[in-house]
């Protein structure tokens, strides 16, 4: 059942992000590095995930001085997979022309990736790099997911600045906003977790734990 809402957190994280790209407003600076390096340099959106990712499982490594987590990859190809499905389904069915439409579209996007994001990580199977290294920032800095993200945030801006990734309000919102709402869905998707989780155990199960 866990590994069901793994892979359910990551298609609504995936969902989230394709709205955003689609808004045309600007997308967090990370995916905003993706959709440039797409652009500038070739391959998919989501290949430079995958790619992105290799490299950053080694700085995690690095960081936490331990073995690379190899099963990020895992979840940066459901991720790459994820983002091009998306955005190839979005194409035909979400292409708002109007400023209001554009609003609307990105402002859904944004809740919907702290929801899927926060789900996903607290199955605690093999985060998304990025994720990760959010979570290590996170203990190292014994400050909150806020903090953390935000900070990670500026750094990929600068980088999606270089390769000229869409970059707007919409990114700016971001910055400010994710971690935010990030941090305000922790708790919400813990405890939808642990009830469905609870429920779902067999009886079995818990007259054995008493």
């Amino acid at each position: 059942m866990k590994y069901a809402f793994f892979v359910l957190g990551i298609l609504i994280l995936t969902f989230g992000i394709s709205l955003t790209i689609q808004s045309e407003l600007g997308t967090s600076p990370f995916d905003a590095l993706l959709v440039g390096l797409s652009i500038n340099v070739g391959l998919t959106v989501g290949s430079w995930e995958v790619i992105i990712a290799i490299i950053m499982i080694g700085c995690n490594s690095l960081l936490k001085r331990q073995r690379p987590e190899v099963l990020g990859l895992l979840t940066a190809f459901i991720t790459g997979v994820g983002i091009d499905m998306w955005l190839f389904l979005l194409h035909f069915f979400v292409t708002p022309e109007l400023w209001i439409n554009k609003v609307v579209c990105f402002g859904i996007g944004l809740v919907v990736i702290g929801f899927g994001t926060a789900l996903y990580l607290h199955t605690n199977f093999a985060p998304i790099p990025v994720d990760r290294l959010t979570l290590i920032l996170q203990k190292l800095t014994r400050t909150n997911i806020f903090f953390s993200r935000t900070f990670i945030y500026l750094v990929f801006l600068i980088m999606a600045l270089i390769f000229n990734g869409p970059i707007g309000v919409g990114t700016l919102l971001t910055v400010c906003l994710g971690g935010l709402i990030l941090n305000y869905f922790m708790p919400v998707t813990k405890k939808i977790l642990d009830h469905t989780l609870i429920h779902s155990s067999p009886p079995n199960d818990k007259s054995h734990s008493m």
